[in-house]
């Protein structure tokens, strides 16, 4: 309020200048007050009056607010946490020792690889020592016979031996072989001697000798191959019961019969079945008739 009223006394005085100025003989007047600035001239034109200013707005104070006290929370319940587990300390190895580098050799001097020279072709003797001593063309006994290699032999090829094996039946015609004691008018017109044999090498009919699987024992089975022989006591000689009138002469007949042998020298299958010519009977063969004077 105060402001308000200095401000219009300001005006006033102003006022009354500005009349006072008029009568004068000067041509312009310009009064200064404060902050209002009033020209005049010889016309006696005033200026506009200075804009009017409204006082400075009144600022309320700010409310006090009485103060609130924060709300009490129960205290926490202490946490008790497990005593930390202390670790021993660890261990350090000692620092390991290092050796010298090894000293290095040179390198070996390679010799050529080896000629290799082709395995040698398997042939038996041409006479073994089991038939030295005879005529034979079959050994029923024989002290090198290679019983071992041939189970061996079996036992890695046992499915396809058994296919062999199966093919070579055994003969059993023992009553085929039953005769007289004493000759007779019907009985053979040559002597002979008969008999069942399982040979364990035999000559065969390339007159090749050859190992045959006789007597193995193996997988509780025995393998054997049996068969007739019929040898004649008087081959070449003339037959006892044809008169002398007649040429006669006993002969040995044969017979060819297939035998499962043993080769050691295959590699890849060592058994096959090979053909054998043995004795098979003895006849009696009749010349032209003659008269002697």
């Amino acid at each position: 309020m105060r402001g308000y009223t200095l401000h219009r006394m300001s005006l006033k005085i102003l006022a009354f200048l500005a009349g006072a100025a008029s009568g004068t003989s000067t041509s312009h007047v310009s009064i200064n007050f404060g902050d209002a600035n009033v020209m005049y001239d010889n016309d006696h034109e005033a200026h506009p009056p200075a804009p009017a200013y409204h006082p400075d707005p009144s600022y309320h104070p700010t409310p006090k607010y009485p103060p609130h006290p924060l709300p009490a929370y129960p205290p926490p319940e202490p946490s008790y946490s497990p005593a930390p587990s202390y670790k021993p300390e660890p261990s350090y190895s000692p620092k390991p020792t290092y050796h010298s580098k090894p000293t290095y050799h040179p390198k070996p001097t390679y010799h050529p690889k080896p000629t290799y020279h082709p395995k040698p072709t398997y042939h038996e003797p041409e006479v073994p020592a089991c038939a030295e001593l005879t005529n034979a063309t079959y050994c029923l006994e024989d002290e090198e016979y290679p019983e071992y290699d041939i189970k061996h032999a079996i036992q890695y090829h046992l499915d396809d031996f058994n296919h062999l094996y199966a093919d070579v039946a055994d003969l059993d015609t023992a009553a085929s072989v039953d005769r007289p004691e004493t000759l007779e008018e019907e009985t053979y017109l040559c002597p002979s001697e008969t008999a069942y044999i399982r040979p364990l090498r035999a000559e065969n009919t390339d007159g090749k000798w050859r190992v045959i699987v006789n007597e193995i024992q193996l997988h509780y089975k025995t393998f054997t191959q049996t068969t007739r022989v019929e040898d004649c006591l008087t081959a070449g000689e003339e037959c006892p019961k044809v008169p002398i009138c007649y040429e006669s002469k006993c002969l040995q007949k044969s017979i060819y019969h297939r035998f499962l042998v043993y080769d050691p020298y295959d590699q890849y299958f060592p058994f096959a079945i090979e053909t054998f010519k043995l004795p098979a009977s003895c006849a009696c063969l009749l010349g032209a008739y003659t008269i002697d004077h």
